[in-house]
């Protein structure tokens, strides 16, 4: 089974995303970083298979954390998150630091776990 991580500074939604990998019965929760900084530490310590990353958070965000996690290991498989209208320009940097796909908030269960599944 797959190890996510759950990066974003908003409880609700990372609760909503918790309950989704849980309940896919193909993945398990590997942890919670509330900031761009903690998953960084969090991924070195815990190995995740996916890291499932907001892209606005206090502190680090995550397209900085996501620079960080490519420099650091070039194979990772990260999933930006984003509530923002109109992220094009940031959707496109995203992906060309190393993302390996972007889903938008509010999400559907199947959405989710149909990019985590391509992973």
């Amino acid at each position: 089974m797959k190890k996510v991580l759950v990066v974003d500074d908003s409880i609700s939604v990372a609760r909503q995303l918790e309950k989704i990998i849980a309940d896919s019965g193909d993945f398990e929760m590997a942890g919670h970083a509330k900031n761009g900084m903690e998953a960084i530490k969090m991924h070195q310590a815990l190995h995740p298979d996916i890291v499932c990353m907001d892209m606005n958070m206090p502190g680090m965000d995550g397209i900085t954390a996501l620079r960080s996690l490519v420099a650091l290991d070039r194979n990772v498989n990260v999933v930006m998150v984003t509530s923002l209208g109109g992220v094009g320009d940031k959707f496109t940097e995203s992906l060309k630091l190393g993302a390996r796909t972007v889903i938008c908030k509010p999400f559907e269960a199947e959405t989710v776990l149909k990019a985590l599944r391509e992973l």
